[in-house]
This record gives C-alpha cells, sequence and structure tokens, in this order.
C-alpha cells in the first residue's frame, strides 16, 4: 500500500514581504502585522467558513515555496546559534525539510465575506513571503493547544538579540499606523542573519512598497539609512 499523497494549496497569503529577508523568525512576534489569506476558486464556498469567526487563532500549515532542496541533510545551522552550530533538522523550524511544510499559529482578526474573490481571512502575526502557498487551516485550540509547562530545548538559551533602533522622522511618514510599529518591531527583532555582524555592511529588505536600508553599529544600535519606493 502506497502512503504517498499529492497534497495542493487551499489558498495563498498576501503579506507586506516580498521576499524572504526582514520575515518574522517565528509567528506570533510581530502582531501588528496584518495579512489577508485568498481562497482558491474550489474553496471559495463560505461554508468552508462556517464557525470559523467563534476562534480568536488558527493555524495554518503552509509550505516553504523558496526553500525546497533535491538533498536534505539530517543536520542544520539554526541562526539562532550562530548559524555554526548544528542540531537535528526535527529538533529545529528550519525551512529546509523533507516535506518543505511550516506551521503556524496567527491571530484571526476578522472575516470578509463580501470580496470580488470571495471570503478572505484577515489575520495578524504571521511570518510568511507573500504568495505562500497554505494548504490547510484548523483552529487554535487553548486547551489542549498551550502548555504552561513547555520547554524550549537549546532555544531558551539563546541570549536576547533585540536592538535598539534609530529612525529619522523623514523615513516614519511612508508608514502610517500599524505599519510603522510593525516595522520598529521587525527591525528590534535583528533582521540580519546571525552569522553576518559586520557593522560597515548595509542591509536592506523590501516591506511593502518600500526597501528599507539600514546598519547595526557595534554598539546594537540599528540605524534606518534610507527607504526607497519600489516600482511594482
Amino acid at each position: 500500500m502506497s502512503h504517498t499523497k499529492e497534497i495542493k494549496p487551499i489558498a495563498i497569503i498576501r503579506s507586506d514581504f516580498v521576499t524572504k529577508f526582514g520575515i518574522p523568525r517565528q509567528s506570533g512576534l510581530i502582531k501588528q502585522l496584518k495579512q489577508t489569506i485568498i481562497f482558491k476558486p474550489q474553496y471559495r464556498d463560505p461554508d468552508f467558513l462556517r464557525g470559523i469567526e467563534g476562534y480568536s487563532h488558527i493555524w495554518l500549515i503552509w509550505g516553504f515555496s523558496e526553500a525546497e532542496r533535491d538533498r536534505i541533510l539530517p543536520t542544520v545551522r539554526p541562526p539562532r546559534l550562530g548559524g555554526n552550530k548544528r542540531m537535528g533538522v526535527f529538533a529545529t523550524r528550519s525551512p529546509f525539510r523533507p516535506n518543505s511544510l511550516g506551521l503556524s499559529a496567527v491571530k484571526l482578526e476578522r472575516v470578509i465575506y463580501s470580496s470580488d474573490s470571495g471570503p478572505q481571512l484577515i489575520v495578524s502575526g504571521a511570518d510568511l513571503m507573500d504568495g505562500t502557498p497554505i494548504y490547510d487551516i484548523k483552529p487554535y485550540l487553548a486547551f489542549t493547544d498551550s502548555h504552561s509547562d513547555a520547554t524550549g530545548g537549546f532555544s531558551d538559551e539563546v541570549r536576547d538579540y533585540s536592538l535598539q533602533v534609530e529612525i529619522d522622522d523623514e523615513y516614519k511618514k511612508f508608514f502610517p499606523g500599524e505599519m510603522l510599529g510593525a516595522l520598529l518591531d521587525i527591525l528590534r527583532n535583528d533582521p540580519r542573519p546571525a552569522y553576518q555582524n559586520n557593522s560597515d555592511r548595509v542591509y536592506g529588505f523590501k516591506f511593502g512598497r518600500y526597501e528599507i536600508k539600514f546598519n547595526v553599529g557595534s554598539d546594537r544600535v540599528l540605524r534606518v539609512c534610507g527607504v526607497d519606493e519600489k516600482e511594482d
């Protein structure tokens, strides 16, 4: 008997992250980030979502569409360990996995039924790139999914990577409301790869319509040094 099963996306997510650089390392870290889940045509019957409004959070099962490899190694180098210590792939949340699947708990902000492209879910706190395929959605159940006595393995031993952020008012004006708060939290969480620590280097990543440029000094202060609008 074959246990192989083909899975196909039920939806995609629309996000302000158009590249992998800068995406939060875990879901729920940047609560101000809002994303939209758009369903494939065959799943736009509102009955698929009946009752979902009663849940505050949902699980997304999705695909690392930009991290697929032909050969998967048994160990990986977790960024938060500096990128120079190997751990078993099943002891990490590395995107380089046998089946390239991700799991994220997000807050369900609201359900929109009046969209021209069928029902949509507005969620916050997702760690997904724009266009990421979603394979399934399940409700988050606090009474069984939340474990107050859980331990985090080597993740509990990792030092605080948060940075102080400096951004001039001339750059803040590009990001209204919650978008500015989301950007500041992204920068505080240090979007650089953990193995890159060159205080002279200028980094950049795309966030919405803009490319954010910054550098991090030896004083661990992240300074935004440019915001450029990008054409679609």
